[in-house]
């Protein structure tokens, strides 16, 4: 993304690294409670959402680009489905002028293991080196999933 993105997304990324803290501290006691909230017909899972945004210091990330690394990436680590979508971002940088960038949302639902954690940050970091990226955001949530 833009420099000017980097402010927005770092008071967001500040927000999910400090609720991910408070999340680890008290988890183990979560963890139980998620367990018996879903009840017999659905699992504790994670949903991990990921916001790319698509410009890029020269041009923008095609279409292609995006579908390339969706197969390469993101379905070689999350094979058991996803959800994209396209979405116009917006925020407010430290010189008050209000950016818009276009982006993918990638959702996916996944069990919380360090695996899938681990597979997680390898996206964004792949994201990040392939397209000139200075952040992707993320924010990851504890659900019930039932297929």
């Amino acid at each position: 993304m833009r420099t000017v993105t980097v402010g927005m997304f770092g008071l967001v990324f500040g927000a999910g690294v400090l609720v991910g803290t408070v999340a680890t501290v008290t988890g183990k006691a979560q963890q139980r409670a998620s367990d018996s909230l879903c009840g017999s017909t659905a699992a504790p899972q994670l949903r991990t959402t990921l916001y790319f945004g698509l410009a890029r210091p020269k041009g923008s990330v095609s279409e292609l680009d995006w579908q390339l690394f969706l197969r390469d990436e993101v379905t070689a680590r999350f094979p058991e489905g996803l959800t994209v979508w396209e979405a116009e971002g917006q925020w407010r940088g430290s010189d008050g002028v209000v950016g818009h960038e276009r982006s993918k949302v990638l959702l996916l639902v996944h069990a919380d293991t360090s695996a899938a954690r681990s597979a997680v940050q390898a996206l964004i970091a792949r994201y990040m080196r392939a397209f000139d990226q200075q952040s992707v955001l993320w924010e990851t949530a504890r659900v019930c999933a039932a297929s």
